[in-house]
C-alpha cells in the first residue's frame, strides 16, 4: 500500500543485518558523531538537537546524487 500511495518502492531488511541497509547505517554514523552511543538523550537540549539535524539534512548525500536530503525532499513536494 505505501508503494502505490506514494509512488515509491518498499524494501524490508532482515533482522541484524546491517549490510541490507546501507544507508541507514550511514546516517547512523552521522547520528553518533553528535551523540555517542551510551549517552542519554534524554538530556539532549532541543534547541542543539535541531541545530544538529540541520546540519544533517544540509550535508550533501552520494546515494542522492549530492543533493542534500532537505533538496530531495522539498523537490517532491508541490
Amino acid at each position: 500500500k505505501i508503494e502505490k500511495e506514494l509512488g515509491c518502492k518498499t524494501y524490508f531488511c532482515d533482522p541484524y543485518c546491517a549490510w541490507q541497509k546501507g544507508t541507514n547505517e550511514n546516517s547512523n554514523g552521522l547520528l553518533r558523531e553528535f551523540y555517542p552511543k551510551g549517552m542519554d538523550l534524554s538530556e539532549v537540549n532541543i534547541n542543539d538537537l535541531n541545530y544538529n539535524l540541520s546540519l544533517m539534512n544540509n550535508r550533501p548525500r552520494k546515494c542522492i546524487q549530492y543533493k542534500t536530503p532537505k533538496e530531495e525532499l522539498f523537490g517532491f513536494l508541490p
